[in-house]
């Protein structure tokens, strides 16, 4: 077994991870970062569909210590995003150790370091041991992809996949297809489906806000200088003036406003890229839950029926902290998710930090890495 000891060990190389290495870098405080995958940033480099950008403007999604290029468009595609995370890995000189699997990662009271332990998935699963004084958990929100379990799911015989397969709708054309789950991804998807010619349903199970890119760009910058619950009425009545009313077509607006949605369920607003516009024209039909599924005729909560070719799930994701670390009573819930609220939600206890876990975007991931390298500082020196 092969043994190393670090000052800080950060698992996860996704932009959170690379974002506290750089900021790690910039104090010249030695660093070691774990990766599961074969690569940085693997939800955008393998994961993410061909037409997502950014739905944020540029500055509110730059990673510490440098800014986008110039010629970056204001809502930056996927692969100038992905660009732009290969300059920043290599400027900072990030260099993770790819394919280990975090086995577990217990603090040792005796010697007052965290103990590590991970599979080498590159070298038959050979087993290594790290240990730190300091352990920051940068797995992200977007762990592992989740599907939920629909009765007779096993039966369907045509295709089934997560939304992180999803590349494009070049093949579905002419195909009955189903997106399940009306988060910005299921939207997105649905939309690119349509523009392929595939026959489209999406699964609206709950209540969503939608609001347009300007409103969501004006309300950052207007949350700047007035409290947020004025900033989020007023995106309410924006989008209500937008989209109008629309139950008629199966979509039903929440009681409570989209940030405070977002803070307290990690629920986003979708961000419109023109799938309310194919839903008012019947390009996109909506749909509500799941009731069962029978071969290739799925049955829906209202009753109806209707025969699919290929059901995408855009269900969202989970997390696996659970699984690996241990003793922390503190900083995560069981869905790995911080237990202190904002703005303390990155600082637990013996060593331990949590980065771009709290629902706060590429922005607050950023805050996080800056405030984590800064604490960690503080304590060396």
């Amino acid at each position: 077994m092969e043994i190393q000891e670090h000052v800080v060990i950060v698992v996860g190389a996704g932009p959170s991870g690379l974002a506290t290495a750089a900021c790690l870098s910039q104090l010249s405080i030695p660093y070691v970062i774990i990766e599961r995958e074969d690569c940085f940033a693997s939800l955008w480099k393998k994961k993410s569909y061909d037409r997502l950008h950014l739905h944020l403007a540029k500055q509110f999604c730059e990673l510490p210590h440098m800014s986008f290029p110039s010629t970056c468009p204001t809502y930056v595609p996927r692969k100038q995003f992905i660009q732009y995370l290969d300059e920043y890995a290599s400027h900072f000189k990030i260099s993770p150790l790819y394919q280990r699997l975090v086995e577990s990662a217990i603090y040792d009271e005796d010697n007052k370091k965290w103990n590590v332990k991970v599979n080498n998935l590159a070298n038959y699963g050979d087993v290594e041991e790290y240990f730190s004084r300091f352990l920051v958990v940068a797995t992200g929100e977007t762990s592992d992809a989740f599907v939920p379990e629909v009765e007779g799911l096993s039966s369907f015989k045509g295709e089934v996949f997560h939304s992180t397969q999803y590349k494009n709708g070049e093949s579905y054309s002419d195909k009955n297809v189903l997106v399940v789950g009306a988060g910005n991804s299921g939207m997105e998807i649905a939309f690119d489906l349509s523009n392929y010619g595939a026959k489209t349903s999406i699964v609206v199970r709950s209540p969503i806000h939608i609001l347009s890119r300007g409103m969501v760009y004006m309300g950052l910058i207007l949350l700047k200088y007035i409290p947020y619950y004025v900033v989020e009425s007023l995106m309410v009545i924006l989008s209500k003036i937008r989209y109008g009313d629309l139950t008629k077509y199966g979509i039903e607006r929440p009681q409570e406003g989209p940030f405070s949605l977002k803070v307290k369920y990690g629920k986003y607003p979708v961000i419109d890229m023109g799938t309310c516009k194919k839903i008012k024209t019947g390009e996109i039909q909506v749909l509500p839950a799941i009731r069962s599924i029978r071969g290739n005729d799925v049955e829906f909560e209202d009753g109806r029926s209707h025969p699919f070719d290929t059901i995408i799930f855009a269900t969202g994701f989970t997390r696996s902290t659970n699984n690996w670390l241990q003793g922390d009573d503190y900083l995560l819930n069981e869905e790995g998710l911080p237990k202190p609220s904002f703005p303390n939600h990155w600082k637990g206890k013996k060593g331990l930090y949590c980065v771009g876990l709290a629902r706060r975007g590429l922005y607050g991931a950023a805050m996080d890495a800056q405030n984590i390298a800064n604490h960690i500082n503080t304590l060396l020196n």
